[in-house]
């Protein structure tokens, strides 16, 4: 049994790229350009539009790729400096290139010149709905032209006062290859945007080493060559010494970039590949941003379950993404390659760290649930993502579109045809374009099917903020329950939270054709840690899909089980009343 957390609140994030969110443009240009594709912007997320999106059950929004990143739109005019397109993936740009940690991206906002007051405003319509700010910090890589156009005066740009002759120093904020250029891939120069612009050849030298790692002049196509490594004080190619004594100066940077959006009134930070930065570092700057900033959150992307621990405690990291966890395991199922019963391994492996883990089934560089590349079907979702939004108490997210069924079909220029909405690419998204509905924002475009996944998703996410689910205790029903006639563990999976005289039951049936009947049993244990009494009779509302009611009694729940009937990638969540009411309240 989990033990209950405490935290006042629960945090319910959608994450959406102003981009692509408001984007509606039907008829894509392959590589198309931002006049040809259009681009959403900072002011269409109005009051409105961020309240339908509360609406959904959300507390905090992320707003992805609000930093101003690399770009083959020409802003020159504007006195922002060109990129060369060879260096850049897409036209327009990764949102993890940055070019300028104190700007944000020219492409949202409609004023230009005003794009910081714009983001200002976006912050406070925001607050002003009670709506929590998310913004990536990306701490490990920066664009290969990085430039801050509107750094405060006393900052020096990264590799202001580098010594590019040493391949590795502390002092420095790059590692170099000395005496090297740069060979970007082949690739990459032949990318339509690259020959269209035909400009000279990019040149770098002495070449800096690659973002993910690649401490050598030949990045390949597929590895992230667009961007170049920070320098943290550990010399990677040898041993991976640690040179922490005096303080970094990109330590000193990027404190004072976290403090720069923490002024702005943000409320939170996804760290990008976080543990690709030293744990150190992160032990250093959290406090001191917190000490300023104490509501402010922390949220670690993060791939090393052997890491979690470290980052948590030593790194002071609120939430760490639970992707190598419960997505896996829970795409695993979806896909038929694992039992609905593997589930109960995640949490149990965890070993107390389920509150401090961030739940999701998409974000920008996962595929959709309905694209070809995974389920294949939208629906697939909703038993999935009732098990990451109800199972435990720590913050769990959304991706925009996901709620619409976006299936993310079809090429849209660098990212190709791979179950991804573009994050590279001026695109837009036809099936959330049905809930945009031409600028009323209410669903009116749906088809009945996307009405009864939105409706899903709606009481869904609501639900996460009762009191039950924010607080309340977990309790895992599989192992009363093995493999029989009236319970397959391969396709149903189901628990039981609880907290004061509140309980529910959940069950999620993923098969992805067939209804299923189950007979679920509750141990006697489980009402005495309820604090359950003597005889007593239950009914069980069905709050998803209003499906039939249930009604028992202790001896029934204990020796037969509740009967009940489950529709094929389901779900059912009863609210359950006891009577007599024998809760002793704690």
């Amino acid at each position: 049994m989990e033990k209950k957390n405490t935290t006042k609140g629960r945090i319910v994030i959608y994450q959406l790229l102003p981009r692509v969110f408001t984007n509606t443009t039907q008829k894509l240009t392959k590589f198309g350009s931002i006049e040809e594709n259009g681009c959403g912007k900072l002011n269409h997320l109005n009051s409105y539009v961020l309240g339908q999106i509360k609406k959904l059950g959300i507390t905090h929004i992320w707003f992805t790729g609000i930093l101003e990143h690399a770009t083959c739109t020409d802003y020159s005019s504007y006195g922002i400096k060109r990129d060369h397109p060879v260096v850049i993936k897409g036209a327009a740009g990764s949102p993890y290139a940055i070019k300028d940690y104190y700007d944000i991206d020219p492409d949202l906002a409609e004023n230009v010149p005003e794009r910081m007051t714009e983001f200002e405003n976006l912050v406070k319509r925001s607050h002003d709905l009670k709506l929590g700010v998310i913004i990536d910090f990306v701490p490990n890589h920066v664009a290969r032209q990085y430039h801050s156009d509107v750094k405060p005066d006393d900052v020096k740009d990264f590799g202001h006062n580098d010594n590019k002759q040493q391949a590795f120093s502390a002092s420095n904020n790059f590692y170099y290859q000395p005496g090297e250029a740069l060979h970007v891939p082949h690739e990459a120069t032949q990318l339509p945007y690259v020959l269209k612009a035909g400009l000279e050849p990019y040149h770098e030298f002495p070449a800096k080493a690659t973002g993910n790692d690649r401490f050598d002049t030949y990045p390949k196509f597929d590895d992230w060559y667009e961007t170049v490594k920070l320098n943290y004080g550990v010399d990677y190619q040898n041993n991976r010494e640690k040179h922490f004594e005096p303080i970094p100066d990109t330590w000193k940077k990027m404190l004072d970039i976290l403090i720069f959006w923490a002024k702005k009134n943000v409320d939170g930070f996804r760290c990008d590949m976080a543990e690709m930065v030293p744990v150190e570092f992160w032990n250093w700057a959290i406090p001191q941003v917190k000490e300023k900033y104490p509501g402010i959150v922390f949220i670690a992307e993060i791939y090393n379950p052997g890491a979690y621990k470290s980052y948590i405690e030593e790194g002071h990291f609120d939430f760490l993404y639970d992707k190598m966890g419960l997505y896996d395991t829970l795409r695993s199922v979806m896909e038929g390659k694992s039992a609905a019963r593997d589930i109960t391994n995640v949490w149990q492996e965890l070993d107390g760290l389920d509150v401090y883990m961030l739940r999701f089934l998409e974000n920008h560089d996962e595929q959709r649930i309905a694209s070809r590349y995974f389920a294949g079907n939208a629906q697939a979702g909703i038993p999935a993502m009732t098990v990451a939004t109800l199972m435990n108490t720590g913050p769990v997210m959304i991706y925009s579109g996901q709620e619409s069924g976006e299936p993310a079909e079809g090429e849209t220029g660098f990212s190709g045809d791979d179950g991804r909405t573009s994050i590279f690419d001026y695109c837009s998204m036809p099936e959330h374009a049905k809930w945009i509905n031409n600028g009323k924002y209410d669903g009116g475009g749906y088809s009945p099917q996307q009405k009864k996944l939105y409706a899903i998703y709606q009481k869904l996410l609501n639900l996460a903020g009762d009191e039950v689910f924010r607080k309340g205790y977990f309790y895992d029903l599989m192992w009363c329950n093995p493999d029989n006639e009236a319970f397959d563990g391969r396709y149903i999976y189901t628990f039981v939270r609880f907290y004061e005289e509140k309980a529910f039951l959940v069950l999620a049936n993923f098969h992805p054709t067939e209804p299923r009947s189950v007979s679920v049993k509750f141990p006697g244990d489980l009402f005495e840690l309820m604090s359950l009494n003597g005889n007593f009779s239950v009914v069980g509302k069905e709050l998803l899909a209003s499906r039939n009611d249930i009604l028992a009694d202790k001896t029934l729940m204990i020796n037969d089980g509740l009967s009940i009937t489950m529709e094929n990638l389901s779900s059912q969540v009863f609210e359950l009343q006891f009577e007599p009411k024998s809760f002793s309240n704690k």
